[in-house]
């Protein structure tokens, strides 16, 4: 049996008591490392199981899968992921690998940031299409997030923004080398994506002065913006300010995220935000 068990957010202690019954008694129990992170670190998890794992990266997940599902037609081995298992493809593709493979395969759900993200206030069934924020360079800085986030809007739909994370990526140089060279791990903080999007605010309103239309343009410097970091964490910290603002902001370690509130809030939605996350009234 193959089972792909969540961890939760916050600690070692957020497994569920399925997950930690069934850890103990696997052959072999896998930490996928790359698509999130706890702020806990392996050997507390490690201390809490009472077993080793093994990291397993992204080089391990995506380009030696089979090393990961060889003996689980007759053994039991767990890959365990931060949050719920389903909250990337990653971990779809997987399942489709072991079933393929004739290998079975359990699920064991937890809190996500995708459903966890209520802890601000805004109401879960308010939420349009979760995007994604890249990390920039000189050369490649995408902004097609920048068009689903206005889609939401004009649905008065709230946008939750993952912040992207880099975690054993390949230097360009070492690409063209036999031996692999890694970049320091580098986690986007809401600072640095507000940064990120009041540059595309920018771009476009040039557009709009010129052929698109105003109402083309929904995210303005002044819109309101809500920041989140460790979320499920007892270091957990919700900020709520306008765009311009969030650029300025320290929520100090990852991981952070970023929520595009649409321009309709309801009132229980304004009351929390104004008592949990230091909303000032007057941008309401």
């Amino acid at each position: 049996m193959f089972y792909i068990i969540g961890l939760g957010l916050g600690d070692p202690e957020d497994i569920t008591v399925k997950g930690l019954n069934i850890i103990k008694q696997c052959e072999r129990v896998y930490l996928e490392s790359y698509t999130s992170i706890l702020s806990c670190g392996q050997e507390k998890l490690e201390e809490f199981y009472g077993r080793k794992l093994i990291l397993a990266d992204r080089e391990m997940v995506e380009q030696r899968a089979d090393e990961i599902l060889e003996g689980a037609t007759s053994q039991s081995i767990a890959f365990l992921v931060v949050g719920d298992p389903l909250g990337a493809t990653t971990h779809t593709d997987l399942m489709l690998r072991a079933k393929e493979q004739g290998i079975a395969t359990s699920i064991v759900h937890n809190a996500s940031i995708m459903n966890a993200v209520g802890c601000c206030g805004l109401q879960l069934y308010h939420f349009g299409e979760t995007v994604s924020i890249p990390y920039w360079d000189d050369s490649w800085k995408p902004d097609s997030f920048y068009d689903k986030i206005v889609a939401n809007l004009k649905h008065g739909l709230h946008t939750l923004c993952l912040l992207d994370i880099k975690v054993k990526e390949p230097t360009l140089e070492s690409l063209m080398k036999k031996k692999r060279e890694y970049m320091p791990p580098r986690f986007m903080s809401v600072r640095e994506a507000a940064s990120q999007l009041l540059e595309i605010v920018a771009n476009k309103s040039k557009e709009v002065a010129g052929d698109v239309g105003p109402d083309e343009h929904k995210l303005q410097e002044n819109s309101l913006v809500v920041g989140l970091a460790r979320v499920g964490h007892e270091s957990q910290k919700i900020v709520a300010c306008t765009l311009r603002e969030m650029q300025q902001m320290d929520l100090g370690p990852p991981l952070h995220s970023l929520i595009i509130p649409n321009s309709q809030l309801h009132e229980l939605e304004k009351e929390f935000l104004q008592k949990f996350a230091a909303l000032d009234q007057q941008l309401l």
